[in-house]
């Protein structure tokens, strides 16, 4: 009869360019940073497995670097468990942890990852996974674009500029335009091939300002995201979340948004927020409001962003038509 292999407990606080870990064998722990680099990381985890034979993994949803990480270690045969943050939050606060470090928060999902339940992870389809790199791609040569046109403008501004090159950088605008639309149709494409995204499509568009690009882009972002995330954590992780700065009875700065976060869901959601704001009544009164109560406009702009995200992460979990008056029932502005 086989002994059953006890795993190695392994949780990373993930990082942009680096990540704290901490992990625990027969009660001898390491805690220490690795690069976030997949030529670092897969032989890092492959040692792990290799001394081990059976590894853990603990991650929190946060930011937009723990998914390729979690990918990574799923393909490795790692069993992968991925956590709302606010869990880590109430967890951190349940063991009275005061300070704050990278490495001292590695060691707080360690205890998660050795006191509660595991839920494992399981990993986004090919096709999700496949949608969000075309929705990443489409945003990159979208930003190439823009900034061609931007040269032009500024060669166009003066008849010194030579014609060649305003030819030039003409053909290079329509050579992105024509390799965007290609990329776009080979998006739509693939959504209309999964019963399960396309129903998800078909329901985001009926929200008021999404159209079938931006709804490509949000998608591309949101279906990969574990479905256990709350509305006001996938806020956070879009970077919407708003960030208070107080200190004393002297500072007091104006709340924004904390921008810790993905960035394509966030310049997914600012244009059809703009055009909610013009085209959707209860947008629009709400938008009025906050004006009237002295907020500017691009912090309007945002709350309709935040209001739109929690609408289209419901949508997602429960495929149905928007409803305007669920969203912007009740209102509340401070």
């Amino acid at each position: 009869m086989s002994v059953p292999v006890e795993p190695l407990l392994l949780a990373l606080d993930v990082g942009a360019k680096r990540h704290a870990f901490a992990w625990e064998l027969k009660n001898h722990r390491e805690v220490g940073e690795i690069a976030n680099d997949l030529t670092t990381l897969r032989p890092f985890l492959k040692g792990l497995i290799a001394h081990a034979g059976s590894v853990r993994l603990l991650v929190e949803a946060t930011g937009i670097y723990y998914l390729d990480l979690a990918l990574l270690a799923d393909q490795l045969g790692i069993e992968v468990s991925v956590i709302n943050p606010k869990a880590g939050h109430n967890f951190a606060k349940a063991l009275s942890q005061r300070n704050k470090t990278d490495r001292l928060d590695a060691e707080m999902l360690l205890e998660f990852l050795k006191r509660m339940p595991f839920q494992a992870w399981q990993a986004p389809s090919l096709a999700r996974l496949e949608l969000r790199h075309y929705g990443r791609h489409l945003v990159q040569l979208t930003e190439e674009s823009t900034a061609i046109r931007n040269r032009l403008h500024a060669l166009s501004s003066t008849h010194a500029s030579p014609a060649y090159l305003k030819a030039d950088l003409k053909r290079a605008i329509t050579s992105l335009q024509t390799r965007i639309e290609r990329i776009r149709t080979r998006a739509l494409t693939l959504i209309r091939a999964d019963a399960w995204i396309q129903e998800r499509f078909e329901a985001v568009i009926t929200v008021i300002g999404v159209a079938d690009v931006s709804a490509v882009s949000l998608l591309s972002e949101l279906l990969v995201l574990p479905p256990s995330l709350s509305a006001r954590a996938c806020a956070s992780h879009a970077g919407l979340d708003p960030l208070i700065f107080e200190s004393g009875t002297s500072v007091h700065k104006p709340a924004r948004i904390s921008r810790h976060g993905n960035k394509y869901l966030r310049r997914a959601l600012f244009y059809p927020a703009m055009a909610a704001g013009l085209h959707d009544p209860r947008a629009a009164e709400f938008k009025a409001r906050l004006l009237s109560k002295g907020k500017k406009k691009m912090q309007a702009n945002v709350a309709i962003m935040r209001k739109m995200l929690t609408a289209i992460w419901a949508i997602i979990k429960n495929p149905q038509p928007y409803d305007g008056k669920k969203l912007y029932s009740c209102e509340q502005i401070a």
